[in-house]
């Protein structure tokens, strides 16, 4: 329950910071009438993302057992790659977000297509966030059993809601570059035991059979289907009898991954312009 809902109110903060900016804009500048449209973007992105998750819920339902199990790795596989991008991109732009947005409302409606233009913009917001939640969210009940995961993926969901709303009228305030950090360092740990799952998904697929020695093996004292061993494995991707190939996917992604998350970011180089020469 703890993951979806962390996961989901990013997710939903980050999806709400950016409708709020666009909102927030448009009611200072005078155009708050262009709302509706904004809100056709939002909900044409809900309906497109519910559809997504259902389809792929149902397809995978029909799949025999071996190509589940490849259904859940290539489930696995995409939402390590849509979370880790999300990741890193929100520590890149977090900083130019604002302005950026501004000025695509502006190039939106002063081009021909003027609505249409900023009813994409919502829509490619928050199909982006709504997309990546149900790759995560297939994968962690691929993981967990626990019956409260989709309760705690709604419970994320609405408590981003308000603290977007409250961010909109002005009345929260937070401090998004360290809220933005700090998940973001949980969702790569996160990732992490996807992509160790993926692996294992895989080899029980048929598809890789290297590195198959199991490195320890905790299935007597912590097992995979005790509370304490199911919360393990919903939080960091806990395996009971993990093999070589699992430990080296989990190890590798979570070194690299926080290594270049966490290295400060380097500032774009400003050449001046070679007055001096002119003048000479």
């Amino acid at each position: 329950m703890l993951v979806p809902f962390l996961i989901m109110f990013r997710e939903g903060v980050e999806a709400a910071l950016i409708v709020g900016i666009i909102a927030s804009y448009l009611k200072q500048s005078g155009r708050g009438q262009w709302m509706p449209i904004v809100w056709i973007g939002i909900f044409l992105a809900i309906a497109l993302s519910l559809t997504v998750g259902a389809a792929l819920q149902f397809v995978q339902a029909e799949f025999p057992q071996k190509m589940q199990e490849l259904f859940e790795a290539i489930i696995g596989l995409v939402a390590v790659c849509v979370l880790t991008s999300m990741v890193f991109w929100m520590r890149k732009a977090a900083r130019s977000i604002k302005s950026e947005l501004q000025h695509s409302v502006d190039a939106a409606l002063s081009s021909s297509s003027g609505g249409l233009g900023l009813a994409a913009m919502a829509f490619l917001a928050v199909v982006r966030e709504g997309l990546e939640s149900v790759f995560f969210l297939l994968a962690t009940f691929q993981q967990s059993d626990s019956s409260l995961a989709p309760l705690g993926a709604l419970l994320g969901v609405a408590l981003a809601i308000l603290v977007g709303y409250g961010i909109y009228v002005g009345g929260l305030k937070l401090d998004l570059r360290r809220f933005f950090r700090w998940t973001g360092i949980f969702i790569l740990i996160v990732a992490a035991g996807i992509l160790a799952n993926a692996v294992k998904a895989l080899h029980e697929a048929g598809l890789w059979n290297g590195l198959q020695t199991v490195v320890f093996d905790l299935s007597d004292k912590l097992p995979l289907d005790s509370p304490l061993g199911s919360a393990l494995g919903g939080i960091f991707g806990y395996i009971d009898a993990p093999t070589i190939s699992e430990v080296i996917a989990y190890v590798a992604y979570i070194a690299l991954a926080l290594f270049f998350y966490l290295a400060p970011l380097s500032r774009p180089v400003t050449e001046s312009s070679p007055q001096s020469a002119s003048n000479r």
